[in-house]
């Protein structure tokens, strides 16, 4: 069973610990996770050191990471299959990320779109991390040497300039990393957000009424279903875009049902049953993740020792790729 594993392709991933999980992060990313894990060989992450890159009210970064852990597993993510850790825990992301820092451009950072919009909303933060994030995350990504990794339209530049640093490091190093791939899932789809259809889904929003969170309660995620921003039209069909384009993709995703389905199940309904119908398959596929979340959180101990087992498992893995790099960038190593 220990040689299938290795053979099977590296998958890494994960998602910061910065506020409660949404519709988006289920749908788009979560959702696939629990899929792939029987293929591959699958690292998730809880990537609370990207996290304060935005000021963290430091009880809220604790409290958030183990209940982002909790949610990973109550959505299908099964700890025996995968390794599940938190990036702080495994202190090789930051010490790649120290040397990868050394092998990326100024001018790499400064063209990323991520930094640009995030300094627009941070105006009184700008600082150095929001700047090598990037960095960061390719620091997280080659560390186990991962072969795909799952992203949505939004993170395609990010693993782009992942595969350059990479690319330039194997160029004047040797071959050190395998360069990743993106892996667009069959499933799942970029969720937008419900009050302004342009913009993807967020947790931080601070229109509540935009986001569907994952452990919203049901009379929640109607009401604001039933708020959700359509158009003029009245007729329930994808070509009209915007909102009804993203509620379909919501439907769909939920129910299993192709565009042409469900377009042909609200023919002739208007925009308020429509409405309600995606509110009450969207909180009947969240309420067993509600469930088993609010089983697993308040066992601490069962939660702790999934990280416990996880660091260390990651950790192998990292410091097998970390000591390859020190040795390669010429780092004097003490005799054992």
């Amino acid at each position: 069973m220990a040689g299938e594993t290795e053979k099977k392709k590296i998958i890494f991933s994960g998602v910061q610990p910065s506020g409660n999980l949404t519709l988006g992060n289920y749908l788009g990313a979560l959702k696939n996770w629990s899929i792939l894990q029987d293929e591959y060989n699958c690292f998730y992450c809880v990537v609370d050191m990207h996290a304060i890159t935005v000021k963290q009210e430091p009880a809220s970064l604790r409290r958030r990471t183990l209940e982002t852990l909790a949610v990973y597993i109550a959505s299908g993510i099964d700890p025996e299959k995968v390794t599940l850790f938190v990036q702080s825990h495994v202190s090789a992301h930051a010490e790649l990320a120290w040397v990868l820092n050394c092998s990326t451009m100024f001018g790499e950072l400064s063209r990323m779109t991520q930094f640009k919009d995030k300094s627009a909303k941070n105006e009184s933060n700008i600082n150095a991390g929001l700047f090598t994030y990037p960095v960061l995350m390719a620091a997280d990504i080659l560390l186990y040497q991962t072969d795909l990794v799952p992203v949505g339209a939004d993170q395609k530049q990010h693993i782009e300039i992942a595969r350059d640093i990479a690319e330039r490091f194997n160029n004047t190093y040797s071959p050190t990393f395998v360069i990743p791939e993106p892996y667009i899932g069959k499933t799942g789809m970029r969720i937008m957000s419900l009050t302004e259809p342009d913009k993807k889904m967020s947790k931080s929003d601070e229109n509540a009424n935009s986001y569907i969170l994952i452990l919203d309660d049901k009379d929640t995620i109607i009401k604001k279903f039933k708020r959700a921003v359509t158009d003029s039209n009245t007729v329930v069909r994808y070509e009209n875009g915007g909102g009804i384009a993203n509620l379909l993709n919501i439907y769909c995703s939920c129910t299993g049902k192709t565009i042409e389905e469900a377009e042909k199940e609200f023919e002739g309904k208007g925009y308020g049953d429509f409405k309600l119908a995606v509110g009450e398959v969207c909180a009947d596929s969240l309420e067993p993740v509600r469930q088993k979340f609010d089983e697993l959180i308040k066992d601490t101990a069962y939660l702790e020792s999934i990280l416990k087992s996880g660091a260390e498992k990651a950790s192998r893995q990292a410091y097998k790729t970390l000591d390859k790099v020190y040795r390669k960038v010429g780092f004097y190593k003490l005799p054992r």
